[in-house]
This record gives structure tokens, C-alpha cells and sequence, in this order.
């Protein structure tokens, strides 16, 4: 399932403790796809906590919690970590992550909390959400069989990496436009893993991330840019990350495109994605501006000369997706429109 959608499932997940109906929810996906940043996008749109159990580092007592004698019984402390009304707040989500990659004594402890939402004498409060995240068993991470009783506990949905998804995620973020338009350039290395060769470095939302952060520390270092990309997203797509970087000096004059200039579309490919990458940030800046129609009217005409309309449709898309219906008020768009009216695609 997409990101955009599993977000939708996540949050009436969480809606749903209000009214009783919740289900704990189970994310499957390789490393590095976002499971665990979905489930704190959730927790910040709803401001509450979360509590974040890595199930593969705990012994099975730190669940259950350590028995002690009370008179001539056994009672059992509950552990501090799991969710308390006074101490975290009435509502939130309880998150075990990495729950493929716990022992089975430790996944057996935990049945009746995901279940039943109490282990022994503790209850998780009324309106906290129950949600888990772990590997495939092809992905080549540390991961036990998922036992039956358990798996039937979860309603489970599969992670897809999606690049229209992770580019309004990047833009929301002020990811690197130029990491945007490589990926647009190259969308298969969004997520290229091959668990066959255990890779250390490789492409992965999350090392996108990583390798923006490294243009922003490297970017002035040109002999160390490579291989901090290298070192972020593999020896293969740092190289060509580098390579497209690089011939970004070709970029025509943004700020003449803005202003309403006669500006040549580059007759590269490579460098038409970082055009649009580039002017769908200027048009996310501008958005707030006083002049924010007129920029984005320009940029509508300047989508309007691309050779390939395609080219034209993404920049407009990608544009509605980062300011919303801004792009359809502004009078150049009922013209750009037009123009590509026979390769339009409605979602």
C-alpha cells in the first residue's frame, strides 16, 4: 500500500480509540522505506506521544515486569516504559518496532498486551493506539517467523515506496531540490535494495534523507562530496548523484523564469528535471508572498514550453501536491491546461 494511503489507515487507527473500534496495526516493509517516521507523522498531527518499544533489545521480564512479594503473595512492577495515563496522558500510541526481530520469548510476553491491552494486573489506557512495524524475512535483517497467535493479534499491511509520494513528503521537508530532481531523473533508485548482496550503503528513503544532509555539510568541499554520497546511498548512486550535481552549472536563470523572462528550456533531460524540481521550491516560496500568483502564473507558462508536456505535467503536479489549490486560481493555469489537455492524468 502507498505512504499517502497507509497514512489515511494509520490515523483512523488512531481515530478509532475514541470509539472503540481500534485494531493494533502491523506495517511489513524492507529497512529504510519510513515505517517507524509514518508512525510519528501520526503521533505529531494528533500531539500526542509516542512510545517507542524496541521489542529486539528486551528480555521478556522487561514486559511483564519483576515479581516481588507482597505479605505472602507475588506481585509483579509494572515497567515504567509501557504507557500510564498520568505520566504520558490519556491518549498516544504505543509502537513496537522492530517486532519480527524479537525472540519468541519476548513476542510470546507480548500477545496479550497487543490483544487484550493489559499483561497481568496492567492496562493500556482506553484511547492508545496499538501499532508494530518489522522486516520481511527476505530482507536479510535479524528476523524470527512471526508466531501465528501473534500475527492473527494485527491487521497487516504491506509497505510500498511510492515517488510521487516521497517527493510531497521531500518538498513538505525542504529536502534538497536537487535530490528531488535526481530522483525524478532516476525514480528506480528510490529504493534499490538487494538483499542478495547484504549491501551496507544503497538507496532507500531514508538514505535520500541522509544524502541531503551531506550536500548541505559537503556541498563547498567538492573533493569529499562523492564520497559522503557514496557513504549515504551506495558506491553507484552516490556516483551518479555527484555526476548530476555537478552539471547543474548549466541551470538557465531561475530567477529570470520567476520573473516572467523569455528563458530556453534546456534541451538536456537531466537538467529539465532539476529545472522543475527547482521552480516547484520557488513556487513553495512564493506561495506566502504577496507576489506568490504572479511567480506561480510565470511558472505555469514556463511548464507550458517544455517539449515534452510530460515534463510540464509533473512540474504542475508535483506543484498542487506542495502549495494545493493555489495553482488553480492563478489565470495561467486555465491556459497551461489546455495545452496538455490529451496527456492530463487525474488521480
Amino acid at each position: 500500500m502507498r505512504p499517502v494511503q497507509l497514512m489515511t489507515v494509520l490515523n483512523l487507527e488512531y481515530e478509532s480509540t475514541r470509539e472503540g473500534h481500534h485494531t493494533p496495526v502491523m506495517l511489513w516493509g524492507p529497512p529504510g522505506v519510513g515505517k517507524s517516521q509514518m508512525v510519528a507523522q501520526v503521533a505529531r498531527k494528533h500531539g500526542v506521544p509516542v512510545i517507542d518499544i524496541r521489542l529486539s533489545q528486551m528480555e521478556p521480564s522487561d514486559l511483564r515486569g519483576i515479581p516481588f512479594r507482597s505479605g505472602n503473595q507475588v506481585e509483579w512492577a509494572v515497567p515504567a516504559l509501557l504507557p500510564d495515563s498520568t505520566r504520558h496522558g490519556p491518549e498516544g500510541i504505543l509502537f513496537l518496532d522492530e517486532i519480527t526481530s524479537a525472540p519468541p520469548a519476548v513476542s510470546a510476553a507480548a500477545y496479550q498486551l497487543i490483544l487484550d491491552r493489559r499483561l497481568g494486573e496492567y492496562q493500556v489506557p482506553e484511547h492508545w493506539a496499538i501499532f508494530a512495524a518489522g522486516n520481511r524475512q527476505g530482507d536479510r535483517g535479524v528476523t524470527y517467523t512471526m508466531p501465528a497467535p501473534l500475527a492473527n493479534r494485527f491487521s497487516h499491511f504491506e509497505f510500498e515506496t511510492n515517488l510521487d509520494d516521497w517527493v510531497g513528503w521531500a518538498y513538505r521537508n525542504g529536502i534538497d531540490e536537487r535530490v528531488i530532481a535526481f530522483l525524478r531523473f532516476r525514480p528506480e533508485l528510490l529504493f534499490d535494495f538487494d538483499p542478495a548482496h547484504n549491501p551496507v550503503a544503497f538507496p532507500s528513503p531514508r538514505s535520500w534523507e541522509f544524502a541531503h544532509r551531506g550536500l548541505r555539510k559537503f556541498d563547498r568541499h567538492p573533493q569529499l562530496l562523492q564520497g559522503a554520497l557514496q557513504a549515504c546511498v551506495g558506491p553507484a548512486a552516490g556516483i551518479e548523484l555527484n555526476a548530476f550535481v555537478n552539471s547543474l552549472d548549466q541551470m538557465p536563470d531561475l530567477d529570470a523564469i520567476i520573473a516572467g523572462e523569455e528563458v530556453a528550456v534546456p534541451t538536456e533531460i537531466d537538467l529539465q528535471y532539476a529545472v522543475a524540481a527547482a521552480l516547484v521550491g520557488r513556487a513553495i516560496r512564493a506561495a506566502e508572498q504577496h507576489s506568490g500568483a504572479a511567480i506561480i502564473g510565470n511558472i505555469l507558462r514556463y511548464a507550458g514550453r517544455f517539449p515534452q508536456r510530460e515534463m510540464g505535467v509533473m512540474l504542475v503536479s508535483d506543484m498542487h501536491r506542495a502549495i494545493g489549490s493555489a495553482v488553480f486560481e492563478v489565470p495561467e493555469f486555465a491556459a497551461w491546461a489546455q495545452l496538455v489537455a490529451d496527456v492530463m492524468l487525474f488521480e
